[in-house]
């Protein structure tokens, strides 16, 4: 079953659409930043684009800030979105538990195949980012040729760890959306509604965010500490911010999955 379904991720359209599409934005603001040498000022967002004009090696990072507010969570939630209401809306979810397949197993199989779209997805963006970036921009080959967030110098060896540690970051950051997404999926028959639920639940709490009359929920918003890891680009890592972050979606991700596994294990399939 975990190959059927991972057999499935790879053999759609619309997997290599969407990493494709993921990977063409950020290439499409390094070509204009590498043709007009015009970038953001320090500080404004999205984070690194700034530097990338002196370093191209820090551009890794600038595509995970660039796709991260938006295309990344849209195309997880298309996919974890997908999981149990494509079956039921193309008519195959009560053929597929006529075989002898549990219906957990069925749940995980398709948890394992969203977490494969995740991980590639956040490092296609690095890898095409790193190679875009040290193409298009200087890129320092010595070992302290990097300027981190906060002022000293990142060795070679320093930035190609934070870069792995924020793509690990990022990753869980989506697999909360995809638990999300996924939970929607197992209460209706359309893909489509449970993908628009889950980017309406995000949506609604980058707003939240940003308003002061909610500040006694902000911290536990799933959208709160996605960025924070840029801290990981600091010297010394501030972990306050990271480690809130990675426990937050790890709530999510355990919530989600588990009322997601109720709801279908005893959920009246019909289509």
């Amino acid at each position: 079953m975990f190959a059927v379904e991972l057999a499935k991720l790879w053999r759609r359209p619309r997997t290599w659409v969407s990493l494709f599409l993921i990977c063409a934005l950020p290439a499409l603001v390094a070509i204009f930043l590498a043709i007009t040498h015009i970038g953001p000022q320090p500080g404004q967002q999205p984070a690194f684009l700034a530097a990338v004009l002196a370093n191209g090696a820090l551009f890794p990072a600038a595509a995970l800030a660039i796709v991260l507010p938006i295309f990344l969570p849209v195309a997880v939630a298309v996919v974890g979105g997908d999981a149990v209401a494509g079956e039921a809306s193309s008519g195959m979810l009560r053929y597929l538990l006529v075989r002898p397949v549990r219906r957990t197993t069925l749940l995980l199989a398709k948890l394992v195949a969203m977490t494969v779209f995740v991980l590639a997805a956040v490092v296609a963006v690095a890898v095409s980012g790193y190679l875009i970036g040290t193409n298009l921009f200087h890129a320092e080959p010595g070992s302290v040729g990097v300027t981190s967030v906060s002022g000293p110098p990142l060795s070679t060896g320093q930035l190609v760890l934070r870069i792995v540690a924020a793509v690990g970051y990022v990753a869980v950051s989506m697999l909360g959306v995809g638990a999300i997404a996924m939970f929607l999926s197992t209460l209706s028959d359309s893909s489509l509604g449970a993908a628009l639920g889950a980017l309406a639940m995000m949506v609604a709490s980058q707003i939240l965010v940003t308003l002061d009359a909610a500040s006694s929920v902000r911290p536990y918003l799933p959208t709160r500490y996605w960025l924070a890891w840029v801290d990981l680009f600091r010297v010394p890592i501030l972990w306050r911010d990271v480690e809130r972050g990675l426990g937050i979606q790890l709530v999510y991700v355990v919530v989600f999955l588990g009322a997601a596994w109720a709801n279908f294990a005893t959920k009246d399939v019909t289509s």
